[in-house]
C-alpha cells in the first residue's frame, strides 16, 4: 500500500515527482541463472517530495520484499581506488575525534571492511552488525577486538555501549527513519561524548545531474544535507558538521547527543523551497538523461558497435531495467570475483571477468560510476582495448 505520510516529519504533504513501475526489489542478489534473473520478484517506486521538510522517499516501498542476506554482495572493496578513499576516511575520523583505543559499532557493516581497516588503524574494539556479513571474507588478525553479529540491528542490540556509532550505506536502505534514529538516539541514554557517523548517498546531486540510475528499490529515502539535518536534530542529536564526499557522491553527517550545535539554525521554508526546485529541475534532467543514453546505445546497435556496461552494482540494474535494455548491451564487467557467473537481476545479463575483454572486443563501454573511470580505463588498456567510454557519475 502506498505511504500517505511522511517518513521523516509525519506530513502529508506529499507530491509524486518520479515512478518507474515493475523493477527488481534487489539489485545487489547474487543470481546463480539467467532464468531466476528474468523471474526476480518486482516492485513498484514512486518517488514523493515533502512539502513540509523536503525528505524524499518510495511511498510505494514494501520492506516486507526485501532479503538481505549473505547474497547480496554490496562491497566496493575490490577497487584500489575505493579502499584508499576508505582509509582516507578511516584516519580522517580517527584523528578528528581520537578513536584511537576506542570502542565501536558499525549499524549494518556489509562485508566488514570499514569497521576491519577502523579497528586496525585506530586500534579500536569494534562491533559490526548485519545480516549480509561473510565471516571468511574477514582476516581475522585482529580478531580478539573484533565481534560480528549477522542480524539487523534493533531493540537487542541497543545495549551494546560505544564510543562511535558508525552507519555508511544503511540509513537510505530502512523506510522508517525517524523510529530508526530514535532507536539509535536512545541507545546512548545519558552517556557523553558519543560520536555518531552517518554517510548515505547525496540526493541533491541526483536532483541536479537527474542521475536515474542512482534511483532502485532497495533505496526507499534521499536525503540531502539539510533533510538529514532536521532528522538528527528532530530525535535529540546536535549536528556537528555535515559534507560530501567521493566526487561529490557521499553525504555525511556528524553528531552528538549533548553537544552543541554547530549548523547554522535550520530555516525550512528556504531550502524546501530549494529542494522543490530541484525535484522540478530533475524533472528535465532526469528525461534528457534518458533519451541520452538511449540514442547512444540505439545508434551503437544501429551500427553494429558492441557496448559494454563496467559495474554490475545498483546502478547497472537500475540503468538496464528503467531504460528496459537487453541485448543491446553486450556484456557487463565487474572486477569482483564473487560475481562472476552470477546473473543482474531483471535484465539476465551474465557478470564477466575483465579478462572476457579480448573477446568481447567493446567498441564502447559504459563506466557505471565516473570515479572509477582512470581505473577501468588502465584495466582496458592492459588488454590493449581502446574503446569510447561513456561515465556516469
Amino acid at each position: 500500500m502506498k505511504s500517505e505520510h511522511c517518513m521523516l516529519c509525519g506530513s502529508h504533504d506529499l507530491e509524486a515527482f518520479y515512478s518507474v513501475p515493475h523493477i527488481p526489489v534487489h539489485s545487489c542478489i547474487l543470481v546463480d541463472c539467467r532464468k531466476a534473473a528474468l523471474e526476480f520478484p518486482r516492485g513498484d517506486l514512486e518517488l514523493n517530495v515533502c512539502h513540509s521538510c523536503g525528505f524524499i522517499q518510495n511511498s510505494l516501498y514494501d520492506g516486507g520484499l526485501q532479503n538481505y542476506c549473505p547474497s547480496y554482495e554490496e562491497t566496493q572493496a575490490f577497487s584500489p581506488t575505493f579502499m584508499k578513499f576508505m582509509d582516507d576516511l578511516c584516519l580522517a575520523q580517527i584523528e578528528k575525534y581520537s578513536l584511537r583505543g576506542k570502542k565501536i559499532l558499525e549499524i549494518g557493516c556489509g562485508k566488514g571492511e570499514f569497521l576491519v581497516r577502523l579497528t586496525e588503524l585506530g586500534e579500536c574494539w569494534g562491533v559490526g552488525i548485519d545480516p549480509g556479513y561473510r565471516p571468511e571474507r574477514t582476516d581475522m588478525k585482529i580478531a580478539h577486538r573484533l565481534r560480528f553479529i549477522r542480524d539487523f540491528y534493533g531493540e537487542p542490540y541497543t545495549d551494546i555501549e560505544a564510543d562511535y556509532i558508525c552507519c555508511r550505506h544503511t540509513l537510505e536502505h530502512i523506510s522508517e527513519v525517524s523510529q530508526f534514529i530514535r532507536l539509535v538516539r536512545a541507545s546512548i541514554g545519558s552517556r557523553t561524548g558519543v560520536i555518531v557517523f552517518f554517510e548515505v548517498p547525496d540526493a541533491e546531486r541526483v536532483l541536479v545531474e537527474g542521475a536515474v540510475w542512482d534511483i532502485y528499490y532497495e533505496h526507499c529515502s534521499y536525503f540531502t544535507a539539510d533533510s538529514l539535518s532536521i532528522l538528527f536534530e528532530r530525535e535529540g542529536f546536535a549536528v556537528l558538521d555535515t559534507y560530501i564526499l567521493y566526487n561529490g557522491q557521499y553525504l555525511v553527517i556528524e553528531a552528538e547527543v549533548n553537544g552543541q550545535s554547530r549548523v547554522e539554525e535550520i530555516r525550512r521554508d528556504e531550502y524546501v523551497c530549494k529542494t522543490l526546485t530541484q525535484v522540478d529541475q530533475f524533472k528535465r534532467s532526469s528525461r534528457i538523461q534518458l533519451s541520452g543514453l538511449q540514442r547512444s546505445v540505439d545508434e551503437s546497435a544501429r551500427r553494429g558497435r558492441r557496448v559494454v556496461l563496467w559495474g554490475s552494482g545498483s546502478k547497472a540494474v537500475s540503468l538496464l531495467t528503467t531504460l528496459q535494455l537487453g541485448d543491446e548491451i553486450g556484456a557487463v564487467i565487474d572486477i569482483n570475483p564473487h560475481k562472476w557467473g552470477k546473473f543482474l537481476p531483471g535484465s539476465g545479463h551474465e557478470i564477466l571477468s575483465p579478462s572476457s575483454i579480448p573477446d568481447i572486443k567493446p567498441d564502447m563501454v559504459i563506466v557505471m560510476n565516473s570515479i572509477y573511470t582512470e581505473e577501468i580505463r588502465n584495466d582496458l588498456e592492459r588488454y590493449d582495448c581502446y574503446p569510447e567510454i561513456i561515465s556516469l557519475r
